[in-house]
């Protein structure tokens, strides 16, 4: 069923579960200050010593993903602080511990995008409001305390509740399983939309798993291009997300576009 503009209906689902980082928090700006730290280090006509230094992150999240690949129990906070040591290793540049480990608890800190509150509130007079963060628990309770505050969250569930980071199925399962048993909210029902803006990791499972899913695809050209959650030509084929917005407050219009059409 298409909404009268075009989309398909938002108004049957009962739950949105949410990316966080890169999707409600706008952690690219929290990455640059410390990462600059490194990149500015490094000769004038080295590579990753560019402005901004897209490339610099591009390869700090790839260094990011092989450990939550091979170390999938190792909390977000020890994971990104060994992933920041491993990337000055690589460069030959010093690291002091004064810089890894506040950087690894720094998620906490990150502030969230403009719209992100505001879409949030009224998207939770619509529906239950879920997390599914690549996270550890201490950095999501400040972030949702202290940069989401008075959003309400009807759950929270991270990486370091599931024991497997994004995209991986199990921290899905445990989505599915635990909105279940704690909310009544049934994926296969058709309860449940996922709403995110990394196609490799939210989208690709999402379509794997038969999730539907939103793009907000913050920062991205018209084909997808743009930041480091991977470019839509190259993801296409994978995904299946059924809405794109450009941020969140556009896509909580959308709903609210379709609701009062209902009511009507």
């Amino acid at each position: 069923m298409s909404s009268g503009n075009g989309y398909p209906d938002l108004t049957t689902f009962k739950a949105l579960s949410f990316d966080v980082y890169g999707t409600l928090i706008d952690w690219e700006t929290g990455i640059l200050s410390t990462l600059r730290r490194l990149t500015t280090q490094l000769p004038p006509e080295h590579p990753l010593n560019t402005e901004p230094p897209t490339e610099a992150m591009c390869r700090l999240d790839a260094i990011e993903q092989d450990l939550q690949r091979t170390h999938p129990t190792l909390p977000y906070n020890e994971l990104l602080a060994e992933s920041l040591s491993k990337f000055a290793a690589e460069l030959g540049l010093p690291l002091p511990d004064s810089v890894a480990e506040p950087f690894g608890n720094s998620p906490g800190t990150w502030r969230p995008f403009e719209d992100t509150v505001p879409a949030l509130q009224k998207l939770a007079r619509r529906y239950k409001l879920i997390i599914l963060s690549n996270v550890d628990n201490v950095n999501i309770r400040a972030t949702v305390t202290k940069q989401l505050a008075p959003v309400e969250f009807a759950a929270i569930y991270t990486a370091q509740d599931a024991g497997a980071y994004k995209p991986a199925r199990e921290i899905f399962e445990y989505l599915f399983g635990h909105a279940r048993r704690d909310l009544g909210i049934d994926k296969d029902r058709g309860d449940l939309l996922h709403v995110a803006c990394s196609l490799y990791a939210d989208h690709v499972p999402a379509k794997e798993l038969g999730l539907r899913s939103v793009w907000i695809s913050r920062g991205s050209d018209g084909n997808g291009r743009g930041g480091i959650n991977g470019e839509y030509g190259e993801l296409k084929d994978k995904t299946a997300f059924e809405w794109r917005f450009d941020t969140l407050g556009d896509f909580a219009d959308e709903v609210e576009r379709q609701f009062a059409a209902k009511q009507s």
